[in-house]
């Protein structure tokens, strides 16, 4: 890749991309997303919406959250200020590594992109005050057939590095994972 360098995670089809930044006296330029240089790591959709959340207390969580078919999706996730411990969690119904998680810190002076393909559930947790978000998403919102995972379950056993300040009641009522929990199918 040309304007990227990758980290392949443990969770396969999982990256952190981080973009190579060209400084000079007027500061920097970073490219944030490439067709032809995402189509190397397996993202082969469009891109159909990108959205921005802002968040104002250090210890908010958002997620774990995820839709069923047909309305899966990849999602590139770029912290653009302040800093969060972000989340996803492999919920893809036949993996070898099915319910494990992978946590990474994105933050707005790196601006590390984490690409997280279908069949994963995302949260976060922002580490300070004022944190903004992007999120490039390859499919549309269905209210329908959105759901989420507990950002506290005992069989996912997260370790958010803050208490938990703000939560929505939804997030916060997301049941915990049962043995009939079979995942999704991609």
């Amino acid at each position: 890749m040309v304007n990227f360098t990758v980290k392949e995670t443990k969770l396969q089809g999982l990256y952190l991309i981080t973009p190579i930044s060209k400084e000079d006296n007027r500061g920097h330029f970073e490219r944030l997303f490439c067709v032809k240089e995402f189509k190397e790591l397996g993202l082969d959709k469009p891109i159909i919406n990108i959205n921005h959340s802002f968040s104002k207390k250090k210890g908010t969580v958002r997620g774990l959250h995820f839709q069923y078919p047909p309305f899966q999706e990849v999602k590139l996730i770029i912290c653009l200020k302040g800093s969060i411990y972000d989340i996803a969690v492999d919920i893809r119904a036949n993996s070898c590594t099915f319910l494990q998680w992978q946590g990474e810190i994105l933050d707005g002076d790196s601006r590390k992109i984490f690409m997280i393909p279908e069949g994963f559930a995302h949260g976060f947790q922002t580490l300070e005050d004022n944190v903004e978000l992007l999120y490039i998403h390859t499919n549309f919102y269905n209210k329908e057939k959105e759901s989420g995972l507990n950002h506290n379950d005992p069989i996912l056993n997260i370790n958010w590095p803050l208490k938990v300040t703000k939560i929505s009641d939804k997030d916060k009522n997301y049941k915990f994972i049962t043995t009939n929990f079979k995942g999704v199918e991609l």
